[in-house]
């Protein structure tokens, strides 16, 4: 008898499980005011850096007009800092300001106490915990590797 692990069933099983947790956290309410379109630009104007608004939708994989609604939302709610590029005065580069910056971390903090009441609310055990607790950094390497 082996004990070889069907990795095609654990990849399937945890594409179920990750993908009803998102779609779990998502859709209970948080009251921080960012929309997932909106926490979704600031998040890739943070990783990275300045970049057009067309380079975001790009990123994003969304249409430039959305993007663009997206941006001018932003902008209005004095979320992210739009610039001249150095290199081409034409072209206008869009980066994440401190108050986006407090943004996310407000909306971040919102999910991580989300998670932190639905695993402290007595449905796991302090194995359950352990056994989280060390696919976390698993789970990080799996998405480092896609």
């Amino acid at each position: 008898m082996t004990d070889d692990v069907d990795s095609d069933g654990v990849a399937s099983d945890l594409l179920a499980s990750i993908t009803l947790l998102l779609r779990r956290v998502r859709l209970v309410p948080i009251e921080q005011g960012l929309s997932m379109p909106e926490r979704s630009a600031l998040s890739l104007l943070e990783r990275a850096g300045p970049a057009s608004s067309s380079e975001l939708a790009r990123d994003a994989q969304i249409t430039a007009q959305a993007m663009g609604a997206t941006i001018r939302t932003l902008r209005e709610r004095g979320l992210v800092d739009r610039r001249a590029d150095p290199e081409d005065g034409r072209r206008m580069l869009l980066s994440v300001n401190e108050a986006g910056q407090r943004a996310l971390q407000e909306k971040r903090n919102a999910r991580t106490e989300q998670l932190a009441r639905a695993l402290g609310g007595g449905a796991f055990t302090q194995a359950d915990l352990r056994r989280l607790a060390a696919a976390a950094p698993l789970l990080e390497r799996l998405a480092r590797n896609l």
